[in-house]
C-alpha cells in the first residue's frame, strides 16, 4: 500500500518505457486479466487494445472527492490478511503480500521450509521500468501499490461499506501491484490526475487497470480522473 501521503503532480520527468519492464514478456494485458490473477501490468500498444481501453475507463462513473474523515487502514482489515473472502487467491494458507511476489517475481526463492514466504526475486517494475533484485533484506525496495489506494476509495464511497466489501478492495488482486518502493511512496493516496507511473509507456496500462477495479466495486472517479485516464488511452 502506498503511504499516506499527497504528492505535487504529475512525474512528467520519468522513463519514457525502454527499461525491461516496458518489453516484459512475463507481464499480461490488463484486458485479458481481469480477476488480476496473472502477472504485471503489459503495455497497451495496438489501436484495437487502446479503443477497448477508452470504452471501458468511459463507463466508469464520476463524482467529487469526499472528505477523508474516518479513514483508518484498520477500516480495511488487517495488512495482507489470507482470509477476505471473495477475491482471488484468499484462503490459500500464504498472506496476500507473498501471494504478489510469487505471481509477478521471477527466480522466485522461498525461505526455507516455506512454499509462501519470498525471500528474494527478479521484479520487472511495470511503474519504473526498472528491474529491481530483491531479497527481504532489503524489503521497502519493493512495495504492493493498491492501484486504487484505500484512502482515495473512503473518500469515493468505501466508508459506506460493509467492512467484508473493503478487505475485499484491500487484498484484491486486481488492485495489487508490487512496484518500485520509491515510486509507490510518491504516489500516496492520489488518483491518475494526480499521479501516473513514471513510466510513460504503461500508463494506459494503468488507466485500465484503475478503471477495472472502479468497476468491479461500482466506485465512480473524479471527472478530473477519469479525463486524465482518457487521455493515457488516446482519447
Amino acid at each position: 500500500m502506498a503511504l499516506a501521503t499527497g504528492c505535487d503532480g504529475l512525474d512528467d520527468t520519468g522513463s519514457p518505457g525502454s527499461g525491461a519492464a516496458a518489453r516484459d514478456g512475463h507481464a499480461v494485458s490488463p484486458l485479458q486479466n481481469r480477476d488480476g490473477t496473472k502477472p504485471g501490468l503489459a503495455l497497451l500498444t495496438s489501436e484495437a487494445d487502446r479503443a477497448a481501453a477508452r470504452e471501458l475507463i468511459k463507463a466508469v462513473a464520476t463524482k467529487g472527492r469526499g472528505p477523508k474523515t474516518g479513514y483508518a487502514r484498520d477500516e480495511f482489515g488487517y495488512a495482507w490478511m489470507d482470509t477476505a473472502d471473495g477475491v482471488p487467491l484468499a484462503r490459500n494458507g500464504c498472506d496476500t503480500r507473498n501471494d504478489l511476489l510469487k505471481r509477478d517475481g521471477r527466480n522466485v526463492r522461498f525461505r526455507t521450509g516455506s512454499d509462501c514466504v519470498v525471500v528474494a526475486m527478479t521484479l520487472h517494475d511495470p511503474y519504473t521500468g526498472k528491474t529491481i533484485e530483491w531479497t527481504k533484506q532489503q524489503a521497502a525496495e519493493v512495495q504492493i501499490d493498491h492501484v486504487v489506494p484505500l484512502s482515495y476509495s473512503w473518500q469515493m464511497g468505501s466508508s459506506r461499506w460493509p467492512e467484508s466489501k473493503r478487505k475485499q478492495l484491500a487484498n484484491d488482486a486486481l488492485n495489487l501491484i508490487p512496484v518500485d518502493g520509491r515510486a509507490n511512496s510518491s504516489k500516496g493516496d492520489s488518483g491518475p490526475a494526480s499521479w501516473l507511473p513514471p513510466n510513460r509507456q504503461i500508463r494506459c496500462a494503468y488507466a485500465v487497470r484503475f478503471a477495472e477495479v472502479a468497476l468491479k466495486y461500482a466506485m465512480p472517479v473524479t471527472a478530473a480522473d477519469k479525463r486524465t485516464m482518457l487521455a493515457q488511452c488516446d482519447g
